[in-house]
């Protein structure tokens, strides 16, 4: 095994199929040359050729509706869009085009089409470059929308999305680009899309989470435990389709849960995980289900970024009023 970043890890997981399948093919702004502005396709154009890693104009709804045609025609495109608060511009394609594709023609056609893209706070980018879109693309029937939040998840993710038949969102929070490394196998490897992970065993409270709140998640609850607390972290990987049976069975044996999400109360997923407790396992709860999310206001500005941000700290309260309830 390897000691990679996030980055890496990408980086490893499009070769990999680039390699595997000449039908692979990686565009968006400056991917080609440059290697993305994070570098994440760095040195693949090189290896694999202009025809199969290229630059494309700044113009989202360009990307993927060239995205859309290409998977007609039998490829497997994996479109980056360069920050994710720029989906706006290609809604229509994503949600009115790939969503659609198999129901449409009776299951003739699919969308193998994957969209990477960089989103998430704390690193004091301009403003359209942290939002937590998630949830809108949740929110849409025929997408799978997958946040890792570890270098080995996203490697074996992106491979499983690629290969994927149906539209995959693929969200890569920017905090965790290259904040730690972890051991990644070299060779190619899988992790079944829509499946969560218990990322840390406990028995009083399970914290439900997804993307960078799950450092944050893990690291309220090795506080917690100094408290004679013990927190189980349940990391979503995939925030559509729901992997409902990992929530209800970790709540069914604390019979307490808070939901940490970065994007605002109203967006993300955190009330639709709410739901689904409510629904399954209401009578396994001793107390509300609770919610760390961001403030409903739009993204702020850097200056003020941090304050606005929920963190380990805001985990930590929300943890023990459920506790204490």
């Amino acid at each position: 095994m390897a000691q990679m970043t996030m980055i890496q890890a990408i980086t490893d997981a499009l070769r990999t199929e680039l390699k595997n399948d000449e039908n692979v093919l990686v565009f968006g702004e400056d991917v080609g040359v440059n290697g993305g502005v994070f570098r994440a396709t760095e040195g693949l154009q090189k290896e694999f050729g202009e025809e199969r890693v290229f630059d494309t104009p700044l113009a989202e709804s360009a990307i993927n509706g060239l995205a859309v045609g290409l998977a007609l025609q039998g490829y497997r495109p994996v479109p980056e869009i360069q920050f994710f608060g720029f989906v706006y511009e290609t809604m229509d394609a994503i949600s009115g085009q790939m969503a659609r594709m198999r129901y449409r023609t009776g299951g003739t056609r699919t969308s193998a089409i994957t969209v990477r893209s960089p989103f998430g706070g704390g690193v004091k980018t301009p403003e359209l470059h942290a939002d937590s879109l998630e949830g809108l693309m949740a929110q849409q029937p025929g997408l799978k929308v997958v946040i890792p939040s570890t270098p080995y998840d996203a490697k074996g993710l992106l491979i499983s999305a690629i290969r994927d038949n149906d539209p995959v969102i693929f969200l890569e929070h920017m905090k965790l680009y290259r904040s730690f490394r972890q051991e990644v196998p070299e060779e190619e490897y899988t992790i079944e899309i829509g499946k969560a992970e218990v990322k840390r065993q406990g028995k009083d409270l399970s914290i439900i989470t997804y993307g960078a709140m799950v450092q944050s998640s893990i690291k309220a609850a090795e506080e917690l435990e100094k408290e004679g607390i013990s927190a189980e972290v349940i990391d979503l990987r995939t925030v559509s389709p729901l992997d409902v049976d990992t929530i209800v069975e970790s709540v069914e044996k604390t019979n307490r849960a808070i939901v940490v999400q970065e994007a605002q109360k109203q967006a993300g997923i955190a009330a639709n995980v709410v739901a689904e407790i409510n629904d399954r396992a209401i009578l396994s709860l001793e107390a509300p289900v609770l919610r760390v999310t961001a403030p409903d206001t739009v993204y702020p500005f850097s200056a003020a970024e941090d304050a606005w941000l929920p963190n380990y700290k805001d985990i930590i309260e929300t943890a023990k009023k459920v506790i204490h309830f």
